[in-house]
């Protein structure tokens, strides 16, 4: 099992000590594709999954879910969340036992995710005083000097309803002088790269685990596709995501860090629980 660099009370008090000032932007990834963020005091969580769900729910299943990393810090314990993303129904990515102790400890937290899941997540969460605030892939909301721009994902096609909604989305989020985009879980695909270089992100998390058919599950972008998104949007920095979770769905870093070095995208790869400052 590997462990997080910080965990538990570490990571709670890592977080609790940076600074609140508008220059530096800190983000501490939390496993899978999960991130903090926090931006002049206020707090923002990517996709986080902080639970054992999946692994309890595929014990006994062809398709075992078994951990590789322990889990960094009870959704509890994070306080001072005002934002939450959820990219997609899936769920390492919109996790009611992640979510329903998080509302608990942050009531009223608004959940950013796209329209055609919104009933499902109001299954998952039960009667939490969560705000819902449904975006597509040419949603923006505008919130003070924050900002969530809806973003296409294809994961591994572009799922649309009925009213050509998304039901796959990413974020870019401009917080002060700073913009992030999470991916989600997604592909290639041309509007993101137009998007994202129309945005000039300051920081792009991408997934690295890949799409293997034989794993029965949707894929992601590879090491090289992660790193050659990143150099064609710009990326002031990119760093990887969404491996080292499950042992069927994963790969290693090296191949993101070998194409990144190839490319001259400058990039970090992070360990669960490690903090990263945005100056």
């Amino acid at each position: 099992m590997i462990i997080p660099l910080q965990k538990d009370e570490t990571l709670l008090a890592d977080i609790a000590a940076a600074p609140h000032d508008k220059d530096s932007l800190h983000v501490w990834w939390l496993g899978q594709s999960g991130f903090l963020v926090q931006w002049a005091g206020e707090r923002m969580l990517f996709d986080p999954y902080l639970s054992d769900s999946l692994t309890k729910k595929y014990a006994t299943t062809d398709k075992p879910h078994v951990r590789m990393t322990e889990r960094c810090v009870d959704p509890r314990l994070l306080t001072g969340i005002s934002r939450v993303t959820a990219s997609h129904v899936h769920t390492d990515h919109l996790d009611g036992e992640t979510l329903i102790p998080l509302a608990q400890a942050n009531p009223g937290f608004r959940l950013y995710l796209p329209h055609p899941i919104i009933p499902e997540a109001q299954k998952r969460l039960g009667g939490q005083e969560v705000v819902y605030c449904g975006i597509g892939d040419d949603g923006i909301y505008s919130e003070g000097l924050w900002e969530i721009h809806g973003v296409v994902a294809r994961h591994n096609e572009v799922l649309r309803d009925s009213q050509g909604r998304c039901h796959y989305i990413g974020y870019i989020v401009k917080c002060g002088p700073f913009t992030i985009y999470h991916s989600g879980d997604t592909l290639w695909h041309d509007d993101i790269v137009a998007q994202v270089r129309a945005h000039r992100c300051d920081l792009m998390l991408l997934p690295i685990n890949g799409n293997k058919p034989e794993r029965r599950v949707a894929g992601n972008l590879n090491g090289a596709e992660a790193a050659a998104l990143a150099k064609a949007g710009g990326a002031g920095l990119v760093v990887p995501c969404h491996y080292e979770m499950f042992e069927f769905n994963t790969d290693t870093p090296d191949e993101f860090v070998t194409a990144c070095a190839r490319l001259e995208q400058p990039c970090k790869v992070m360990r669960c629980g490690e903090k990263l400052v945005l100056r």
